[in-house]
């Protein structure tokens, strides 16, 4: 039998002359995937022996990656926040800089909740383009590890598309979430957003410029395009939603928008052009890049 060390080496080469960008780490998940045992097993276990089925299973894995599929796709899921979240062609694959979006709104809704600020309500937060409901479903996640009731937040994860809804309900019943979260089809902001304001809003939307779309890598081709295109600046949809906010967020309230890495300048700008006198504050990520857009609504006079 051929050893679990072999076929990664065998694997990584040919990934490498595809020039992937991460070809070993790539191998290693796709024959862990095979073989139904985690990574660390085969990194750890370079001698044992691989079976003949899951050795037909990972070279099957392999052909699909070498065309470019993403390995979140050919395994079925990604890690995200802790979580491991279920994913295929119906949604964009969860990325880690996302992550600070879930941190961000942790961090919001507790703050709000020790301070009484919402005056005794649930403090209502809306996911929007929730995709795989990755932000919404690892917040409900962390509020429920931190002893958050579930009626003292109000969830909602909002898409265009059904089978992203579909797909991310899918994952809150995997995670026992169902209950802490609300799904709803809308374009951006649902009806009834100007009777009952959010307090929190979080978002990532499209924000690729569609002159860039072709250059993307070959694995993001296999992404649908409708969660990726941003329009002419990469900012058309977010524009729309800035334009939402007005009637969408409360008084007190405030948006945590992900935004790409050249686009914070142009986004503080959008934000004075679409809703003179709000604020608008871009944090960094990791890397030191612009990631996330906090907007936060003009104060009272």
């Amino acid at each position: 039998m051929t050893t679990t060390r072999a076929l990664v080496d065998e694997g990584a080469e040919r990934l490498r002359s595809l020039a992937m960008d991460t070809p070993r780490l790539d191998t290693e998940l796709l024959l862990a995937h095979a073989i139904g045992v985690d990574r660390t097993a085969v990194v750890a276990n370079g001698d044992a022996p691989v079976g003949a089925g899951a050795e037909e299973r990972f070279r099957a894995y392999l052909e699909r990656r070498a065309g470019g599929e993403p390995v979140a796709y050919i395994r079925g899921l990604k890690e995200f926040h802790g979580i491991a979240l279920a994913v295929d062609a119906r949604a964009l694959i969860p990325r880690p800089e996302t992550e600070a979006l879930v941190d961000r709104a942790v961090g919001e809704v507790m703050g709000r909740l020790t301070s009484g600020a919402v005056g005794g309500r649930a403090v209502r937060v809306i996911d929007v383009g929730t995709g795989s409901g990755a932000i919404a479903i690892a917040l409900a996640v962390a509020l429920r590890k931190r002893g958050v009731p579930a009626e003292d937040v109000a969830i909602t994860a909002v898409d265009v598309s059904e089978d992203a809804l579909d797909l991310a309900r899918e994952n809150a019943v995997g995670h026992a979430v169902g209950d802490r979260l609300a799904f709803a089809a809308a374009d951006l902001l649902p009806p009834g957003s100007t009777s009952m304001p959010w307090d929190v809003v979080l978002a990532n939307l499209p924000y690729v410029r569609a002159d860039e779309m072709a250059a993307l890598p070959v694995d993001v081709g296999f992404e649908p395009a409708i969660a990726l295109d941003g329009g002419e600046d990469g900012l058309a949809v977010i524009g729309r939603l800035l334009d939402a906010l007005e009637g969408g967020l409360g008084p007190d309230g405030i948006a945590f928008l992900e935004i790409g890495a050249d686009q914070g300048d142009s986004i503080t700008a959008l934000v004075g052009e679409r809703l003179p006198g709000w604020s608008c504050r871009v944090e960094v990520d990791l890397a030191g890049l612009p990631r996330t857009a906090v907007v936060r609504r003009a104060a009272a006079e």
